[in-house]
C-alpha cells in the first residue's frame, strides 16, 4: 500500500486530519506572530540587536506551539466523542474548546499573559468560540473566520502527500 492510498482511506482519516491541523496551527501562528512580533520588538523593544530577534524567534515558536497543540486537543477530543457516542452533539466542539483552551492558555508563558490571569474564563471564552464557528459562524469576525477556517476545516482536506503537509489545498 502507497501513501496516497493510506492518506486517502476513510480508515486513517481522523488521524491524518488530526497531524494535518497541528501542521496547520505551526504554519499559521509562525506567520502571524512573526510579523507582529519583528514590528513590535523594532517599534518599541529595549536591547541588542541579537536579544530583539531572540525574543521575536522565542514569540513566533511559543505562539505556534500554542495554536498546534490547541487544535490537536480540539480535533482529537472532537473525534474521541463522536467515536463514543457515535454521532457529534451540539455541546461537543464547546467541551473541545474548553478543554483546549485551559490545557493550552492556561499555561503561564508570554503569549498568554492576558489570558492566564483568567484560565477559566480563557477556557469558557475559547468553548464558546468554537461552539459559534462550528454553528453559527457568522458571528464571528471574518479574518477569525478565515484563520479558523485554515486551522480546523482546512486541515479536513487532503488526497495527496503534497496537499496533506507541504501546502494546505
Amino acid at each position: 500500500m502507497d501513501l496516497g492510498s493510506i492518506l486517502t482511506n476513510p480508515k486513517y482519516h481522523d488521524l491524518f486530519s488530526i497531524i494535518k491541523g497541528f501542521r496547520n496551527g505551526m504554519v499559521y501562528g509562525a506567520r502571524i506572530r512573526f510579523p507582529h512580533a519583528l514590528v513590535m520588538q523594532f517599534l518599541f523593544g529595549s536591547g541588542t540587536l541579537e536579544q530583539k530577534i531572540q525574543r521575536i524567534i522565542e514569540a513566533t515558536v511559543q505562539h505556534s506551539k500554542n495554536l498546534a497543540f490547541f487544535v490537536t486537543i480540539y480535533k482529537t477530543l472532537m473525534v474521541l466523542q463522536r467515536r463514543i457516542k457515535g454521532r457529534e452533539d451540539s455541546a461537543d466542539s464547546f467541551i473541545a474548546g474548553l478543554i483546549g483552551g485551559y490545557m493550552v492558555f492556561g499555561e503561564d508563558n508570554n503569549i498568554n499573559q492576558q489570558p492566564h490571569a483568567f484560565p477559566i474564563f480563557a477556557a469558557v471564552v475559547w468553548g464558546i468560540v468554537m461552539w459559534q464557528f462550528r454553528y453559527e459562524r457568522d458571528v464571528l469576525q471574518g479574518s477569525l473566520q478565515a484563520s479558523m477556517q485554515f486551522l480546523y476545516n482546512d486541515s479536513e482536506v487532503f488526497s495527496n502527500l503534497g496537499n496533506w503537509l507541504w501546502r494546505n489545498r
